[in-house]
């Protein structure tokens, strides 16, 4: 038997304990699976044993399958999980399930194969493989169907969310909700509800339940989830176990995931999940590094970012000061952040008790003197330095020595900043996305002096607060806004040479973008991109290729949704994006203007150049060390940018696209009207040379 796999015997009930932590995944090389057969085999062969008990050691009963054996070699004299699986579709004795923690997977595809399930009030019940590309690969699609309802066990799969011991009791994935420990319950629930428990049932031999339209489903899935084949093969794989056979489901599913697993949306679907964990590594950054504890924090500015900053720390139960100017500024901040709340409440996702205990979390002032005691202070004022010097100044004198002062600047130097301080070992970025209280990413950018146990410190932060944080370096708009100025310039470029806005937003919302870059420009803001070209204006030389579009509209007044126009102009209340013949006659004399003769230009070049421009910066970003390696940049674009998911982020789609046929691509537009700025970047030339890929890069 499997060392990570226990079995012991209570009265007539044979126990078996997965134990292998953390999360007790079925691992086929560390022998899980073979160790939960090869106990199922001593129980059923023993007399004195009637029933059989899987139950996970620690606080889970089975996360599922180990991701880090995905596409590997598995040791075949180890059963698999399916091998597991099948074989407790054989055994004559009652299995029995205790679900504790994150059941999930092939966590709970091992449940749903035992004949009764049982659970504590804490465990999550789902099927999340989808979120990686692929479908439940161990029968899950035909067992689940076949315990509850067909149309809510595809919907379950199709999105990947799991639901809780209330809402698995009601549909029936669990029979039973026990109280304490699972593992007391689980015995105590079989003992006294003998009679119903002391039959088989096994889920291959139920029925189909409910009736599920295949084609109503399929459709939602094409209209909801463009680009990802996963959710349109789990509908598939489903559909047969409804209109032929479990058996043919099985066999239908083994195929499916077979193939889903090479596709390049599952490969970069799962190098995001690995890439999340890799960013929050920084490699002079041990777990010997002092962190210090947040016990309170302060926010400076309550606009939407100092808002959404502020929630944050609410919602991870980090008492907050919120400081402003004025006693006006600062009800407006709060009635934002009360309304964020209330909004929640309404659409059930948050009680009313905890909305009120997170506002209670809240402090707000306009007096600096209120945030002396605080641990860290996030300035989140208007992006201009001589404003955030004067406020970092302040702070110095105020706040205590040992506290961190964080900026949430967005393209501003964290050095200069930190330069006005007699404390630049203190100063951190910590550059948030907007609205912040949702937007999962965050940059923590690492000042010349920024000490060790500040950035550790601030990186758990991250976490805390429910962010996945990147560390970035020191430029002009770290990251992820100085790539997205190349996407932006490039845009523009594309318009005044035959494009029109609505014709390029297109293109790259079919690439897999919730918007293109000019809807996305409406929608943060025309007038922030122009104060930040005025502010570039004088490193550009005159001879340096620049687009006057957006300028010219936002000299117009129109700064995108917020004003009604921008590139597209906007009904009364609605977010609709409509095209501006307006804009378009602006565009054609522009281009007159300039002496370009305009073009068809087709969405394949829209494509390439808006994502070259992209991979072209984030090399150069690779060789300064501004990242510290390339699948950083593409957990930034992916969390923080709307990059496609099953893209994999902007890198990982250069290597599979090929980085020698960028080279050329880039070569290709150096050569066409005004190409001057299209110059390869040497990381990019020398990996294309070599012909390696940016992941294989290491600085």
């Amino acid at each position: 038997m499997s060392e990570f796999v226990d079995y012991e015997i209570h009265s007539s009930i044979g126990v078996i304990k997965i134990n292998n932590p953390p999360v007790n995944a079925m691992s086929v090389n560390k022998g899980v699976p073979q160790g939960i057969l090869d106990a199922i085999k001593n129980g059923e062969h023993d007399p004195k044993v009637n029933k059989l008990l899987l139950v996970g050691q620690g606080r889970n009963f089975c996360g599922g399958a180990d991701i880090s054996e995905f596409g590997g070699k598995y040791n075949p004299d180890m059963a698999t999980l399916m091998d597991l699986i099948e074989y407790m579709d054989t055994v004559t004795k009652p299995i029995f399930g205790a679900l504790s923690g994150p059941t999930m997977g092939g966590g709970l595809e091992l449940a749903l194969a035992c004949h009764y399930r049982c659970g504590i009030e804490g465990v999550l019940l789902g099927l999340p493989e989808v979120k990686l590309g692929i479908m439940p690969g161990a029968g899950g699609t035909q067992r689940l169907p076949r315990l509850i309802d067909g149309r809510i066990a595809t919907d379950m799969m199709i999105k990947g969310d799991p639901v809780g011991a209330q809402k698995g009791l009601e549909l029936g994935i669990i029979d039973k909700i026990v109280e304490g420990d699972v593992l007391e319950g689980a015995l105590k629930w079989i003992k006294e509800d003998h009679k119903r428990t002391d039959s088989i049932r096994r889920t291959s031999e139920l029925p189909a339940q409910g009736n599920v339209d295949f084609e109503s489903e399929r459709a939602k899935v094409q209209k909801k989830l463009k680009g990802y084949p996963a959710p349109l093969a789990i509908v598939d794989t489903i559909e047969v176990g409804y209109k032929k056979s479990f058996s043919d489901g099985i066999s239908f599913e083994r195929d499916q995931i077979n193939h889903l697993m090479g596709t390049n949306e599952s490969l970069a679907l799962r190098h995001l999940f690995f890439t999340e964990r890799l960013a929050a590594k920084i490699p002079d950054i041990d777990k010997n590094t002092p962190v210090l504890k947040i016990k309170k924090a302060a926010v400076i500015g309550g606009g939407l970012m100092g808002g959404g900053i502020t929630m944050n720390f609410a919602n991870a139960g980090i008492p907050v000061t919120i400081v402003e100017t004025s006693d006006q500024a600062l009800n407006k901040g709060i009635n934002t952040i009360k309304g964020n709340y209330a909004a929640t409440v309404s659409k059930g996702r948050l009680t009313q008790d905890k909305m009120n205990t997170r506002m209670a979390l809240i402090t707000p002032t306009v007096d600096f003197n209120q945030i002396s005691d605080a641990d860290i202070v996030i300035e989140a004022v208007y992006e201009e330095m001589n404003l955030k010097k004067e406020i970092f100044k302040k702070l110095d004198s105020i706040v205590k020595v040992e506290a961190i002062l964080a900026t949430n600047t967005s393209t501003l130097d964290v050095n200069e900043i930190a330069s006005v301080t007699k404390r630049p070992q203190s100063v951190v970025g910590t550059h948030f996305f907007s609205p912040a209280n949702v937007m999962r990413l965050l940059e923590v950018v690492r000042g010349a002096s920024t000490s060790n146990s500040v950035l550790a410190t601030t990186m758990n932060l991250g976490k805390k607060i429910n962010k996945v944080s990147v560390c970035v370096g020191v430029c002009d708009g770290f990251v992820g806004n100085r790539m997205i100025h190349h996407y932006i310039r490039e845009a523009g470029y594309l318009i005044e040479e035959g494009a029109l806005p609505q014709e390029v937003d297109k293109a790259i919302e079919k690439f897999g973008f919730a918007m293109g870059p000019f809807r996305m420009s409406d929608l943060a803001g025309l007038d922030i991109g122009w104060a930040i070209r005025k502010r570039q204006a004088a490193n550009r030389t005159a001879d340096e290729r620049y687009s006057r579009v957006a300028d010219l509209i936002c000299e117009m007044g129109r700064f995108g949704q917020k004003t009604g126009a921008g590139f597209y102009k906007y009904e009364p209340g609605s977010r609709m994006a409509i095209p501006d013949e307006e804009i378009d006659r602006l565009i054609a004399q522009e281009s007159q203007d300039q002496g370009i003769d305009r073009r068809e230009i087709s969405e394949k070049e829209i494509v390439d150049r808006l994502m070259y421009s992209l991979i072209n910066e984030g090399a150069k970003i690779l060789e300064e060390g501004i990242a510290q390696r390339s699948s950083d940049i593409d957990v930034i674009y992916a969390y923080g940018y709307g990059f496609p998911r099953f893209r994999g982020g902007p890198m990982f789609y250069a290597d599979t696209v090929g980085l020698t046929k960028i080279v050329d691509s880039i070569k290709s537009f150096r050569e066409g009207y005004r190409g001057e700025h299209w110059i390869a970047a040497p990381l990019l030339l020398s990996l294309a040379s070599k012909e390696k890929k940016f992941v294989d890069w290491v600085k």
